[in-house]
């Protein structure tokens, strides 16, 4: 005797119980999460995105800062530039920059020569 058909009829007829019974306690106010149906339930939240017009909202908004502040880097420069300004990038004098290479070069030096002591 094949039992599953009974199986599938008799959870048929119990998620419609539970269904009644949801909807009952709905409509009286008591409902609580206590029935499968109500817990069963998924709590998907809805993805909120923009629409076509708030997407054009914000272009023409966007547009409009950068317009601002593109306007306000373009005032005219002056024909001769004042000493106080600066790249902000500070730079080593030539002198540095040579030491730190010998320097360096000393450092990988002895590195080579210590490890060719290590090697024989």
């Amino acid at each position: 005797m094949d039992i599953n058909p009974i199986l599938s009829e008799l959870k048929a007829e119990l998620n419609r119980v539970h269904q009644a019974i949801a909807a009952l306690e709905s409509l009286d106010g008591t409902a609580t999460a206590t029935t499968p149906a109500a817990k069963a339930a998924p709590a998907h939240a809805k993805k909120r995105g923009l629409t076509p017009a708030g997407r054009r909202r914000l272009s023409a908004m966007m547009k409009a800062r950068w317009a601002a502040r593109r306007k306000q880097v373009a005032k005219p420069v002056s024909a001769k530039p004042t000493p106080t300004q600066t790249s902000g990038r500070r730079t080593m004098s030539a002198a540095t920059r040579k030491r730190i290479s010998e320097a360096t070069k000393k450092r990988w030096a002895a590195y080579r020569k210590a490890k060719a002591g290590k090697v024989s």
